[in-house]
């Protein structure tokens, strides 16, 4: 039987410097009110399969398939073939803002049914479909996986994941997707909700573009900042959205550290505050072993055998250690004190989860 027992380890830590903000553009932090990617979803068959495609088991593959051959005038049951050449995939893809009929987008087929690898499979022609239920573009060519299987039965290998298959440019646009039209007010969406950087965004709009006017950008709400079109770009909305993008300021950051406890990767930022505090940690390992001894009397004599315990008591203390912090020390600072002190990830991620709870530290802690 084993315990842990914590025993101190001293770490005092005093109050940093506030950290400098970093330009940034519009483009960066913020998108226009409309303008994004629609998806798309379809399923289709590959073909061409080395004997890896679906199997018996597998029935909407060969329902799918024969219903194909139908169309082309073969007319066949589904329970007189029997193919292993064939897979169901689900074929995705995204529809950029603004596509115009004749454009390529990638694609994506992943198998559905039973099929051990796609790798040198054919997609057949397949109608991505959006969520109104219209066809906004058809797929069809030559997939390309990131894997393979090599060997068979049970002596085979598999390299990374070879039932997803990808093709560059696969599908062809055939309908416009749908888009904000472009008007003389504009609605600028941060990808953060933050008022701070809401307000900072239309003072910077405002310096760049109001001149003696008017104020052109007001921020609704934490992450709406409405824009009026400026006169001198009436005529030409697109190089005002164009300028706008371009346009610098300063962001509010949010201090925030991340942990994954089941891997021990702690990801923070450079300048995270940390308040005045002092940390004890450590550890006493006590380990407490039985084993038995048995007791074997002599030949011919009245003596028993015994099974006897004997117990052995083992425990491992680590001395305590002192790290001081100067002035100006962030988390980064800490981390690297308790690290050149032989902390793993773990006692790192225990210490900034106690100064968390005892309010020394001045930022989110996300624990995923």
């Amino acid at each position: 039987m084993a315990r842990n027992i914590a025993i101190p380890i001293l770490v005092t830590l005093l109050m940093p410097l506030p950290a400098t903000p970093v330009p940034v553009r519009v483009k960066d932090l913020a998108s226009l009110e409309g303008v994004r990617e629609n998806q798309l979803v379809g399923y289709g068959l590959v073909v061409g399969l080395a004997g890896t495609g679906d199997r018996r088991q597998t029935v909407f593959s060969v329902q799918s398939l024969t219903n194909l051959l139908q169309r082309m005038g073969v007319a066949v049951s589904p329970s007189a073939i029997r193919v292993n050449n064939v897979a169901a995939v689900m074929v995705t893809a995204n529809l950029p803002p603004f596509s115009q009929p004749g454009n390529r987008i990638d694609i994506t087929a992943a198998s559905v049914g039973d099929a051990s690898n796609l790798q040198g499979g054919l997609l057949v022609l397949t109608p991505l479909r959006g969520p109104d239920g219209q066809v906004y573009a058809v797929a069809q060519g030559a997939l390309v996986t990131g894997g393979f299987v090599s060997g068979r039965g049970g002596n085979s290998q598999t390299v990374n994941h070879p039932t997803v298959g990808r093709i560059a440019g696969g599908a062809l646009i055939e309908r416009k997707g749908p888009a904000v039209e472009l008007t003389e007010k504009l609605r600028l969406q941060l990808h953060r909700a933050d008022f701070t950087t809401a307000a900072r965004l239309a003072a910077a709009v405002n310096k760049k573009f109001g001149g003696d006017q008017a104020a052109v950008a007001q921020a609704e709400n934490s992450v709406v900042v409405a824009v009026n079109l400026p006169r001198e770009f009436s005529a030409r909305p697109i190089d005002f959205i164009a300028a706008l993008e371009a346009v610098t300021f300063e962001s509010d950051q949010v201090a925030k550290i991340v942990v994954n406890e089941r891997t021990g990767t702690i990801v923070m930022g450079k300048q995270v505050r940390i308040a005045p505090a002092s940390v004890l940690h450590g550890s006493l390992t006590v380990q407490i072993q039985t084993s038995f001894a048995v007791s074997q009397p002599a030949p011919f004599s009245s003596g028993q055998t015994k099974v006897t315990p004997e117990v052995n008591v083992k425990s491992k203390e680590d001395s305590a250690r002192n790290v001081t912090l100067q002035d100006g020390a962030t988390v980064e600072d800490l981390v690297r004190a308790l690290t050149a002190i032989g902390s793993t990830a773990r006692d790192i991620i225990s210490v900034l989860q106690n100064l968390k709870a005892a309010g020394a530290l001045e930022a989110d802690l996300e624990i995923i």
